[in-house]
């Protein structure tokens, strides 16, 4: 384990999802707990290299532990195919990560906060719902309805994807792999590829990054599926949604219905792209939010 100047410790914890090894980075305060945690995983083919380490090290800095971690399939996890996004997969992974962290010493498994970003915030959302022991959930700009992010594509690129996904899933039958790019410029056939998107998404990736602009097509006859908004009823734990107003990938309409929808949910608009809740000012912002709402739902142990 090795110290932190700024007061904490960090160090390498892994656990295992149907077989493979998922790999995290656990932070904690210099103090003897039990500390409540925060639990956090990215978006889209995303890894945790992008931008996790600072943000987890601000909810540190605040007096919680932090635990980040890669899906199978990405960044230095294992599992093969790479590339491979997948909501159901992606959800096995948070339940076993959560289940990993709770066993941890100086962890307050009863104070377990879950993070979600994207297409993440939509799979903390849908745990919550299923009853996951948690304390409090915080999604921010989060996918929250499959047909209101696909109606945000082209339609060019939607008729592109849908069958690049057929050839994909049929493929994989035979172990072929179709990838698609993740982001692109405008004009291009990519997932994301909206004005903010090329230079908001390199604006989280590390220098020296080995990820590869690329995913299994498969996914895309599952995104229009992925729908967390249709159980918000269901959703018992105290649950903040942060969206912005000019997000051209995940709506702030439907982000807001949904914060409306559960029972002890509480809902904020930045005037920001999807893009800008990573960094700069609106990070500062998101981050204000996110720490209130924390110490009014889960307290903190500060030494």
């Amino acid at each position: 384990m090795a110290k932190d100047t700024a007061g904490y410790s960090s160090q390498l914890s892994d656990f295992q999802s149907h077989g493979e090894t998922c790999r995290g980075t656990l932070l904690r305060p210099d103090n003897p707990g039990p500390n409540p945690i925060v639990i956090l995983a990215h978006g889209f083919a995303a890894e945790r290299s992008f931008q996790l380490p600072e943000i987890a090290r601000h909810f540190v800095e605040h007096g919680f532990a932090a635990y980040y971690f890669d899906y199978r399939c990405f960044g230095d996890s294992d599992g093969t195919p790479r590339h491979w996004v997948d909501p159901k997969r992606h959800q096995q992974d948070w339940r076993n990560a959560i289940a990993h962290v709770g066993k941890l010493d100086g962890i307050d498994p009863t104070r377990i906060v879950l993070w979600g970003s994207s297409f993440s915030g939509g799979h903390v959302l849908q745990l919550a719902s299923e009853d996951v022991p948690v304390a409090a959930v915080m999604a921010q700009v989060p996918h929250i309805n499959g047909i209101a992010t696909a109606r945000n594509i082209p339609l060019k690129n939607l008729l592109r994807m849908t069958v690049s996904g057929l050839a994909d899933t049929i493929g994989s039958i035979v172990g072929y792999q179709h990838y698609s790019p993740v982001v692109g410029r405008p004009g291009d056939y990519a997932t994301m590829s909206s004005e903010e998107c090329w230079d908001g998404w390199f604006s989280i990736v590390p220098e020296h990054s080995q990820w590869q602009n690329k995913v299994l097509s498969r996914v895309f006859l599952k995104l229009p599926l992925f729908s967390p908004n249709h159980h918000a009823s269901r959703i018992k734990v105290p649950t903040l949604i942060i969206a912005g107003k000019h997000d051209s990938i995940t709506p702030a309409q439907s982000a807001k219905k949904m914060a409306e929808d559960i029972p002890q949910g509480e809902y904020h608009e930045l005037p920001c792209n999807h893009f800008q809740v990573y960094t700069g000012k609106f990070l500062e912002q998101v981050l204000a939010i996110q720490l209130d709402f924390l110490d009014k739902h889960t307290g903190r142990d500060i030494a």
